[in-house]
């Protein structure tokens, strides 16, 4: 939620065409450049995208967090994450200290990266809003590796057209054809490839193959909608697999319950997308 102290500014890069629209609090501001410091000081190892994962423990879950205003800005908010937002920032921050770019600059052209289609932000329909577009267009930027087909995935041929079928539920697209157009574009695109998902009953016999930082995406039966959920797989002390995310119940934390079981008492759940970041 962004606080009515809201800093809204204009910052031009140097390798940006265009000026790049951000909306920030100050208090977030300040708190992107605290958590570089404090990524900057954990271990650079094959385990760093789950500890990044972790320093984010106890934030609040706080929906449609980029809903802001009347045209679509790069919003920064670390204060209150969705599950999508809190895996984007995870690995903007992963990104950033392979890199080792220290600053809010860098962050924010690294955050919009990830966020937008070919990691420009255009419009409203530039921001990768069904999480099988998100993996594929990061795969092509070479940040994620879809794994899901050699973990055992199977083929799915779904819809994909939840957002055009229920325009009300989004306010940037309820009074704007334009918007609205757009994004069905997008719909019919991404409907030309099908899904590959490891399929709920499949998990078990495969869950040796998912690795800690390895994202994980809910694949759903609800007609038109690809995934309802995000997360950050960490293999835990009882070396399951577990689901590292920004719940609904309140919070980012870690699933009480290993990956297979947690799922199987998710409503309309059929099993899951695999992204293996390309730094982890």
């Amino acid at each position: 939620m962004i606080k009515t102290k809201a800093l809204l500014c204009i910052l031009l890069f140097a390798n940006f065409a265009i000026a790049q629209q951000i909306t920030c609090s100050v208090k977030d501001s300040v708190a992107v450049e605290n958590k570089i410091k404090e990524v900057n000081a954990l271990p650079s190892n094959d385990a760093k995208t789950v500890a990044i994962g972790k320093t984010f423990l106890g934030t609040p879950y706080v929906a449609k967090t980029l809903e802001v205003g009347t045209e679509e800005s790069l919003v920064i908010n670390l204060q209150g994450l969705d599950c999508t937002t809190f895996v984007e920032n995870v690995l903007a921050f992963s990104v950033l200290q392979k890199n080792n770019e220290n600053t809010f600059n860098d962050f924010t052209k690294t955050l919009e990266t990830i966020r937008y289609k070919n990691g420009k932000l255009t419009d409203y329909s530039s921001r990768l809003h069904y999480f099988t577009d998100w993996i594929r267009d990061n795969q092509n930027k070479g940040l994620v590796v879809d794994v899901t087909n050699e973990l055992g995935g199977s083929v799915v041929k779904k819809e994909i057209n939840f957002m055009s079928s229920h325009r009300n539920l989004y306010p940037f697209l309820k009074d704007n054809d334009e918007n609205y157009a757009q994004v069905k574009q997008v719909e019919q695109k991404l409907n030309e490839e099908a899904m590959c998902v490891l399929l709920q009953e499949d998990i078990a016999a495969n869950e040796h193959l998912i690795k800690s930082g390895d994202i994980i995406a809910l694949t759903t039966t609800i007609k038109g909608l690809d995934v309802t959920h995000t997360g950050i797989a960490t293999r835990e002390k009882d070396g399951r697999i577990h689901l590292l995310h920004a719940s609904t119940t309140g919070q980012v934390k870690i699933s009480k319950m290993p990956l297979v079981d947690y799922l199987k008492k998710i409503k309309h759940n059929t099993g899951i997308m695999v992204a293996r970041v390309s730094n982890n």
